[in-house]
């Protein structure tokens, strides 16, 4: 049986490496910053940052030196991740901040976990603020269920893919995006996956903290008359059941690709262009495919 069994609190004598400490840090109001946050940032050897600007304001602010600030982030961390490992290993423990939130979440802390473990190092969590779970608690639909995505992919092919990989989870979904995509993205989420309701989060925890919530429809409405600003956080209505065992019953199986998109057509309303994007989602290839075995 491989299995390796963690112990994060060990005597000092016990211990002859350091840890690995994944600290959250405030989404935006520091408040949010943990008593355990601040003592074990006060005590780790080093601390590695995504940004050291950044989190020099931060360390500031709760009158914090630091022994030893390092950069970590997606750029460099070929190179400084099996540096940062060998430190750790020469019995310094090291704390792992993100510019916001929870490190090791949509950022590289995660290759730095991975190889943190593979040399044996106990990696232990000091939780705090998180955006996506606070958008999900605020955004009214299930939290019992849900699923978090991330940022979805810059490649429209490969963002639709993720999508259609996602229409048919019955949770909530959680995404993040940024003000110059949201728009782009809430119209492919529509086309994929249909009207559903979403709430929209952006500035979480602080002064102008905003929440807009409705059919993704009504919300790009609304985004036309007020332009985004900031990073968002995106939860989605989960599928409906009915709807999801009508899908995979493969409705369409019987018909032609031309009688599936008359389908659209007559049924639904749709102009010749939105139904053949439909039937594409259905048949799970491109709109391409479709066009070319319409000619």
């Amino acid at each position: 049986m491989n299995i390796h069994v963690q112990k994060s609190f060990q005597l000092d004598g016990e211990r002859q490496i350091g840890r690995l400490f994944l600290v959250a840090t405030p989404i935006g109001n520091l408040e949010d910053m943990t008593y355990r946050a601040v003592r074990t940032l006060q005590e780790a050897d080093i601390i590695a940052a995504e940004d050291t600007r950044q989190t020099r304001k931060l360390l500031s602010h709760f009158e914090i030196s630091p022994k030893r600030l390092l950069s970590y982030h997606e750029h460099n961390k070929v190179a400084s991740g099996p540096e940062l490992v060998r430190l750790i290993i020469e019995g310094n423990d090291l704390a792992l901040v993100s510019d916001a939130g929870l490190p090791a979440i949509s950022d590289p802390g995660h290759d730095l976990v991975k190889l943190a473990l593979e040399e044996g190092i106990s990696v232990i969590p000091v939780p705090g603020a998180n955006a996506a779970l606070s958008a999900l608690i605020i955004s009214g639909l299930p939290t019992e269920r849900f699923q978090f995505a991330g940022f979805l992919p810059r490649d429209k092919k490969d963002r639709e893919r993720h999508l259609s990989s996602l229409r048919d989870y019955e949770g909530t979904i959680l995404l993040y995006e940024s003000p110059h995509r949201i728009i782009k993205t809430l119209q492919h989420i529509l086309d994929v996956c249909g009207d559903r309701n979403i709430a929209m989060a952006r500035e979480l925890t602080k002064r102008y903290e905003e929440v807009a919530r409705g059919p993704i429809s009504d919300c790009l409405s609304w985004l036309e008359e007020h332009p985004p600003l900031g990073e968002y956080c995106i939860a989605i209505e989960g599928a409906q059941e009915d709807e999801v065992q009508e899908r995979k019953g493969l409705w369409w199986q019987p018909l032609t690709i031309e009688d599936h998109v008359t389908h659209y057509e007559q049924e639904e309303g749709l102009g010749r262009k939105d139904a053949m994007k439909k039937v594409a989602i259905d048949r799970g290839v491109s709109k391409r495919d479709i066009y070319n075995a319409l000619l």
